[in-house]
């Protein structure tokens, strides 16, 4: 009797590895990717940025003025977002997905310090430009993001498949400024409100017993000039516009950011 109770334990104890084997290959949502359509949401945050390109500020053909500085640059003091949206995915082929993921991008409150030495002067007094004020900007940006992305996924290895994904958006800031009658001579920093860029990305999918869960990490990187510039105030003796210490020297402005982004389909 102790003999057959031994061999039931062993065979039971032997069995545990086995029915965990077993219970590791199930696949939950076998068939999930044979849908043509489906839907989704995300959330998530972002770290956004600027790309910053300055004229040359010191050759002949510089469009600045004599009075313009030489050393200007733009410190940049960032701050964390969050984006959230839907996802609507369209099946092209077993491993290629066309996906439209409208949503809101919030990129929270940044801090511009122009470094210029224009400026610093009219602050202590000398009034090169006038009606100039201060070196500090804060830009907030709050966006509709309109993305069109194709997705390349791995084959499916359990409830497990890795991805790379990329396309194009067409971005709306609602915080832009750009139709304030104010330019920064007023203290008042704008952007363009109609903005074009691109993203690329990789994420992993796992599939759970109720939904597919995905991480992705992804870069967004501005198309377009978002830089919306200065009005002229004044004019040298020679008929020459003061270039705006602000604007003026600056080629390029745009966003560029990370994005770690949570999808529930």
């Amino acid at each position: 009797m102790k003999k057959f109770i031994l061999i039931n334990i062993t065979i039971f104890i032997l069995g545990i590895p086995v029915a965990i084997a077993q219970k590791e290959r199930i696949e939950y949502l076998p068939n999930f990717d044979k849908r043509q359509l489906h839907f989704g949401y995300y959330l998530g945050v972002n770290n956004n940025n600027y790309k910053i390109s300055y004229v040359d500020q010191t050759g002949e053909n510089s469009p600045l003025i004599p009075q313009a500085p030489t050393d200007m640059f733009v410190s940049v003091k960032q701050s964390l977002g969050f984006n959230l949206g839907l996802v609507i995915d369209y099946r092209l082929h077993k491993n290629i997905n066309l996906r439209f993921e409208p949503g809101l991008m919030s990129t929270g409150t940044k801090e511009l310090t122009f470094i210029d030495s224009n400026i610093d002067a009219m602050a202590n007094g000398q009034p090169i430009h006038p009606g100039t004020r201060d070196n500090v900007r804060e830009v907030s940006g709050t966006y509709m993001h309109l993305p069109l992305l194709l997705k390349f996924s791995t084959n499916r290895l359990n409830n497990i498949r890795p991805y790379i994904i990329g396309g194009v958006s067409y971005d709306y800031n609602f915080s832009s400024n750009e139709k304030n009658g104010d330019d920064n001579f007023a203290g008042e920093f704008r952007m363009k409100s109609s903005n074009f860029m691109y993203e690329v990305g990789i994420g992993m999918e796992f599939y759970l017993y109720f939904f597919k869960f995905s991480p992705s990490i992804r870069g967004v990187f501005a198309i377009n000039n978002e830089l919306v510039r200065d009005a002229v105030y004044s004019y040298d003796p020679q008929g020459v516009p003061y270039s705006s210490p602000w604007t003026g020297p600056i080629d390029y402005f745009g966003t560029r950011g990370v994005f770690l982004n949570l999808t529930f389909e």
